[in-house]
């Protein structure tokens, strides 16, 4: 946990890094930290102010659900399947009541679909026990459904109840390691460090616009540094292509340079 002075860069940038960041002091107060944090949040509005929730969803239980079989496949994937999933089966009660091997069949495209067969048909049995088929709109109640933990209850309560929340999934949380705003792995601790950084009121579109950035940008393997709106200020700038012209070509889904027609 970042606790007072902290380095601000892990490793020794290039030279091409220095020339580019203005984040030269190798020592780093909480206060500047936060400063440098929030100057980099309204870059990336700046860059994203469209980001939002890139599952489909009409109610907060097609939302909880979606967020549930997004784990290890894409947003992309989970919006083709969730239409013919929620017409089958629209309420809790329709999922309680679900024969597993039919469900099975829809939830196949998504990858480990006999587990989130298990894992839908467990949180619509709970929900029509615990919460008259309703989905709760608590923190301490969506954490204690089956298949549910803190990032799928903050996607929920921000995007379906309007309550702030800091999803820390995997683009997130590279996101903020590599802007130096923590050096943390554990979401838990990521959601409250990042949290004491930023006002409640951000937390959401906070979250939208560090998982927009990581998908289009801020790659795993392949950062587009020399694209990326907040190079002058990322303490990892260089760990990427750091020119202008091959990092734009980097860049994916609607930043994606435009092919010759």
């Amino acid at each position: 946990m970042l606790r007072g002075p902290h380095r601000a860069v892990c490793h020794a940038p290039s030279v091409a890094a220095r020339s580019v960041r203005d984040v030269s002091a190798p020592l780093e107060t909480p206060l500047a930290r936060t400063r440098r944090a929030r100057k980099g949040y309204r870059l990336l509005h700046d860059r994203y102010p469209y980001a939002h929730c890139e599952l489909d969803f009409e109610t907060p239980l097609q939302l909880l659900v979606a967020t549930i079989l997004s784990a290890q496949t894409t947003d992309v994937g989970v919006n083709k399947v969730t239409p013919v999933l929620f017409r089958r089966y629209p309420t809790a009660a329709d999922l309680a009541a679900a024969v597993p091997e039919e469900m099975e069949e829809i939830l196949r495209p998504t990858g480990f679909y006999r587990a989130k067969t298990r894992s839908v048909i467990g949180l619509g049995q709970a929900l029509v026990a615990d919460h008259g088929g309703e989905v709760p709109g608590r923190l301490d109640e969506l954490v204690k459904l089956p298949g549910v933990g803190r990032k799928t209850a903050n996607v929920v309560l921000g995007n379906a109840f309007g309550v702030p929340g800091i999803t820390v999934d995997t683009h997130f949380g590279r996101v903020a390691r590599r802007l130096g705003w923590t050096d943390e792995s554990d979401p838990v601790v990521v959601e409250q460090e990042i949290g004491a950084i930023f006002p409640r009121r951000d937390w959401t579109m906070l979250s939208h616009v560090l998982i927009f950035h990581g998908r289009r940008t801020c790659h795993a393997r392949k950062p587009a540094c020399g694209a990326c709106p907040v190079a002058r200020i990322c303490p990892s700038y260089g760990d990427g292509e750091t020119d202008p012209a091959k990092a734009e070509k980097l860049l994916k889904y609607e930043l994606a340079p435009k092919k010759d027609a």
